[in-house]
């Protein structure tokens, strides 16, 4: 079995790991303890972030950070410890657009499993135009539908998320959506 983060050593005595099955009913190899028998799981990680928009414009940010450096995302990161999904999608709204915006309705789902992540995303009324980006973002800009840079989206989940956005908007009606990320070479 492959591991994508593979724990070495336990986090409770320090002892290293065994992968097994363990023997409680469970079906899936897992880090355990061969000393204090803890068994350590690894679960998807959790990213949130919102679908900014003003009137018929959309806000895209354009990366100072890897991975993707300099291409468009919408604003959105790592879910921290002791926040909702929506506070964190409102946070990281803040900190890479400094927007000012009013939390709308969840949007959508993605989940990529070769990646262990499901990307989260809410609407985000926009009450302003103007931005005030945080240092993981060179630039904070709104674009309407025919201006959106596609050939620099910087990942997958976003190019979906947008354009679920539009083609519900088009409908004069949001949805929900939720589908998967099905790894290839050619993306």
């Amino acid at each position: 079995m492959t591991h994508h983060d593979p724990i070495k050593y336990c986090q409770a005595c320090g002892t290293p790991v065994v992968y097994r099955v363990p023997d409680d009913g469970d079906t899936r190899e897992r880090a355990i303890c061969p000393s204090c028998g803890k068994i350590h799981y690894v679960n998807p990680l959790m990213v949130v972030g919102t679908v900014p928009y003003l009137d018929d414009r959309v806000l895209l940010c354009k990366r100072a950070i890897e991975p993707r450096l300099g291409k468009w995302t919408l604003p959105a990161g790592f879910m921290e410890m002791g926040e909702t999904m929506a506070e964190g999608a409102a946070r990281e709204t803040v900190e890479e657009a400094g927007a000012d915006f009013e939390m709308g309705p969840f949007f959508s789902a993605i989940s990529i499993p070769r990646v262990g992540q499901v990307h989260f995303f809410y609407l985000a009324r926009l009450r302003s135009a103007r931005f005030d980006p945080g240092s993981e973002t060179l630039e904070a800009r709104l674009f309407s539908e025919a201006e959106i840079p596609w050939d620099e989206i910087a990942f997958l989940t976003v190019r979906d998320t947008l354009k679920a956005y539009l083609a519900d908007r088009a409908l004069g009606r949001f949805g929900v959506h939720e589908s998967a990320i099905a790894w290839s070479p050619k993306q």
